[in-house]
């Protein structure tokens, strides 16, 4: 499963398509330089149970980690995740 990333000035996505065609994707929109605010995780009936969106979120901490930029994990998702990880408190706003 190969992460794709699109962003414009203000806001992006990281997703992938499934191997069924569905797509699983976390949405975020960027205040500033060093800050992004995650507002959406939606993974597709087809996907679920899979772990799909932990990988995606996995991957927005990797590279903001990567990047010096924080997180404010406004999807439910998000925030219940970053909750079962303390590992992820450097990049948590």
């Amino acid at each position: 499963m190969e992460i794709q990333i699109e962003e414009t000035d203000s806001k992006g996505r990281y997703f992938f398509v499934g191997p069924n065609g569905a797509v699983a994707e976390l949405t975020f929109s960027k205040t500033g330089a060093g800050m992004i605010i995650i507002d959406h995780t939606g993974v597709p009936e087809a996907l679920r149970g899979q772990g799909a969106g932990l990988k995606l979120l996995e991957r927005v901490v990797s590279d903001a980690r990567s990047a010096g930029k924080t997180i404010i994990p406004l999807c439910p998702f998000a925030a219940a995740q970053f909750k079962r990880h303390p590992g992820w408190a450097d990049v948590r706003r």
